[in-house]
């Protein structure tokens, strides 16, 4: 009688189990919530912790600098369920501050894994939202994207440098290519093959040594949507290959030698949201005139426009001390 009992009560235990994570995860319902609490602090619009933000479908797709950390179907792949569900105290868990995530919102975020991480293109984070100007992700704007008979071609030879060349988020048939990555090996003829890849909505060469001709190849990229070039040798003489870039709507030019000129080149870009210029040689009067030409884009030139380096160093310096406090805690 008594081994009857157990094995009723053995398998109902296991029945609940699995209608547990059979039922159904709504995420704006059960998934969103645990992002916005614990999550768009450190991989939001402010912060990316990991090159990672979990505040829009395609962000979170795309995953971070280690790669994708969502593996639709597979959460025991997923290394975002990997990190939640890390001991307390673990250099890795997510959330890396505060209260750990409760055994229930991890086994939400795997059942959602597994069931397909099913996201409304319309489910986008509180923070990006409220936030205004915000670059277009979902690409509507593009139509559909027309690859060339060389792009495959194109692809592999930039693969083949090291430079990887990757859809933008999952079903989506626009690129990505980040030469950031290679730094200073980065040069002109590394960057040439991109003229054939159009389907590019996101190009970064941070930090490469393109030069101002080195950009010829970007002049073709009419769907890109956003493009950076900060810590190059980039001048007011390269900016004139951008003009036509008439989807663009991000440009970090922060870190190089643009002046005032160079901003005329600029005018035409009536989709250019968000522009940085911090630690440029360009004026107040300059930013005024481009401001006035372009309405709708937001221009940053720094925290009351202190010198970049600067505010790096004082974010270093206080951070440490932040956690610091709060071990104390």
């Amino acid at each position: 009688m008594k081994n009857s009992i157990l094995i009723l009560a053995v398998t109902g235990l296991l029945a609940g189990r699995v209608a547990g994570a059979d039922a159904k995860v709504d995420f704006v319902k059960d998934i969103q919530p645990i992002f916005e609490q614990a999550c768009i602090k450190c991989h939001g619009p402010e912060k990316q912790k990991g090159e990672l933000r979990l505040d829009s479908k395609a962000a979170a797709m795309k995953g971070g600098k280690d790669g994708p950390s969502i593996v639709v179907g597979q959460a025991d792949k997923s290394d975002l369920y990997h990190r939640v569900i890390l001991a307390p105290g673990s250099d890795d868990i997510m959330p890396s501050k505060g209260d750990p995530l409760t055994q229930a919102q991890a086994d939400l975020i795997r059942d959602w894994i597994n069931q397909g991480a099913v996201w409304p293109d319309s489910a986008v984070g509180k923070a990006v939202a409220e936030a205004a100007p915000t670059v277009d992700t979902t690409f509507t704007s593009l139509g559909e994207p027309q690859p060339t008979a060389g792009e495959a071609a194109a692809i592999a030879k930039l693969e083949a440098a090291g430079v990887p060349v990757r859809p933008i988020a999952m079903n989506l048939k626009w690129r990505e290519a980040n030469f950031h990555m290679l730094g200073t090996n980065a040069t002109d003829e590394t960057i040439a093959p991109i003229k054939d890849v159009v389907t590019l909505v996101e190009l970064n060469l941070a930090g490469t040594r393109v030069t101002d001709s080195g950009l010829q190849p970007v002049a073709s990229l009419a769907s890109l949507l956003t493009l950076h070039l900060e810590h190059t040798k980039i001048t007011d003489a390269g900016l004139p290959q951008l003009k036509n870039l008439s989807h663009l709507a991000y440009l970090n030019l922060f870190d190089t030698a643009i002046t005032d000129a160079g901003l005329e080149s600029l005018k035409g870009l009536k989709n250019l949201k968000r522009i940085y210029l911090w630690e440029t040689k360009v004026t107040d009067q300059g930013v005024e005139e481009l401001q006035k030409a372009l309405p709708n884009v937001q221009i940053s030139r720094g925290w009351e426009n202190e010198p970049a380096a600067k505010l790096a160093a004082v974010a270093q310096k206080e951070e440490p001390k932040a956690e610091k406090k709060e071990e104390k805690k």
